[in-house]
């Protein structure tokens, strides 16, 4: 009788075990496009920007050969070869905002503020959007000199060459997720790309997944000293400034104050680095931005769409915001000389993959609902997702950076996890794909009592 049930209790055991590795494993398709980033395209996109002399905000835009309109024509015919060449999947345009004089004190002109857009449509969802950018302007020590030389090669040609790589990469794929490759003006004068663009994408009813800001991706080399071409670092903010006072409030009990969609978004590139590139070393860091400053994401945010920086761990600030010059023996300035290529293509690629992850994976879960209080088991339950495989929910302890433990579900929109006592750990879930990408993790917003 025993002998029966024997084959039976094998098949039940290589089902589970088949399908806890097959969400476990990874897609060779991530290493093809690591592979296909070219650290000699982005030496050239930098080198090609920075010979425009300045790009500042408020620079010439009838030269063909010097200031930022020049550059933004340049960037547009890119994206335009690179949509030739995949047969037209990519649309690209101008998306432009008039700033006027003394809107701050940079701005001491009135000056078309230019974005260039490049859109691959997604098949499945089309109206879900994941946004990599980098800035074209650049500037010199003086905000408002805008026609001194200002080559801005990490600050930001860098990120700027990035995404004109990412573009190249992508576009010979097909993905479920619409994704837009993104070259902002006016940063330095005020975000005001980044504000034009974000308003635009509001008023279209666009459902925005997340934004990658990449701002300097291209330094080894700190002021301190430090020398390293493997850490870099996430910028996320804890929560969204949109949260609405019933929302903070019950923070208070059921936390999630360092939960956020933008902290949710780091967290996901930072698996995904970790995952598919394990020799770099990516750095969560619990803040918009750099001490006291805001970059090109921080207008997404504004607005409540999830949005990260991703930058180099190192910098040096005696090549950032300069007038080119020696003084003291200090090269003065942000020169070619002082961007490691090989380092901007890695972080190239860790923007590639994890936007490949993304447009690939199904929508995430609108509802998630918890309870298990004064319980031994946490139950959860979440939104069906059409086009989802499966669940996965995560958790981990409360003091833990990243999500630790997790366990994947198929057929079940509510779960319960025995043993484990709710006040003890942070919980969330993500939908998973048919090939196994998953959705960003949402932090549980319902209480099931």
């Amino acid at each position: 009788m025993i002998k029966n049930y024997i084959p039976i209790l094998c098949l039940f055991v290589f089902k589970m075990l088949f399908t806890n590795s097959l969400h476990s494993q990874t897609d060779d398709r991530i290493y093809e496009i690591i592979d296909q980033v070219s650290e000699e395209r982005i030496e050239k996109d930098i080198t090609k920007l920075v010979d425009f002399g300045t790009r500042h905000t408020l620079s010439d835009t009838v030269s063909e050969t010097r200031g930022i309109g020049a550059a933004r024509r340049w960037i547009k015919t890119e994206f335009e070869k690179t949509a030739s060449e995949c047969k037209g999947c990519l649309d690209v345009f101008y998306q432009k905002n008039l700033v006027k004089k003394g809107e701050n004190n940079r701005i001491v002109n009135d000056v078309w503020v230019v974005n260039v857009v490049a859109i691959q449509k997604g098949t499945t969802y089309p109206n879900r959007y994941i946004i990599m950018s980098g800035d074209i302007d650049s500037r010199v020590s003086d905000p408002n000199n805008f026609t001194s030389d200002s080559p801005g090669a990490n600050d930001n040609a860098s990120g700027m060459a990035g995404t004109l790589e990412v573009a190249r990469v992508l576009s010979k794929y097909q993905f479920e997720n619409s994704i837009i490759y993104l070259g902002l003006s006016g940063e330095e004068q005020g975000l005001f790309g980044g504000k034009g663009f974000a308003a635009y994408a509001l008023e279209k009813g666009w459902e925005i997944i997340g934004v990658l800001n990449n701002d300097m991706i291209g330094n080894i080399k700190g002021v301190d000293g430090v020398i390293s071409n493997r850490d870099f670092r996430i910028f996320s903010e804890p929560v969204p400034p949109t949260e609405t006072e019933k929302e903070r409030k019950a923070r208070r009990f059921y936390g999630g104050e360092v939960d956020g969609i933008s902290r949710q978004l780091a967290r996901y590139t930072y698996k995904t680095t970790k995952t598919y590139m394990p020799e770099m070393n990516p750095n969560l860091i619990y803040r918009l931005d750099r001490f006291g400053r805001g970059g090109h994401h921080r207008p997404f945010n504004d607005i409540g769409f999830p949005g990260i920086r991703i930058m180099e761990s190192h910098e040096n600030y005696t090549q950032q915001h300069q007038d080119i010059r020696t003084e003291n023996g200090i090269e003065y300035g942000d020169d070619l000389k002082h961007v490691n290529f090989n380092y901007a293509a890695k972080l190239t690629a860790v923007n590639a993959i994890t936007l490949a992850s993304l447009a690939w994976s199904p929508p995430a879960p609108k509802t998630v609902g918890i309870g298990g209080i004064v319980e031994a088991s946490v139950k959860l339950s979440w939104d069906k997702i059409e086009g989802a495989k499966g669940y996965k929910i995560y958790w981990r302890e409360t003091t833990s950076a990243n999500w630790e433990y997790s366990r994947y579900i198929e057929n079940l929109t509510e779960f319960k996890l025995k043993g484990i006592v709710i006040d003890n750990y942070l919980f969330g879930v993500a939908s998973v794909g048919e090939d196994g990408h998953e959705s960003v993790v949402v932090f549980p917003n319902k209480i099931m009592r």
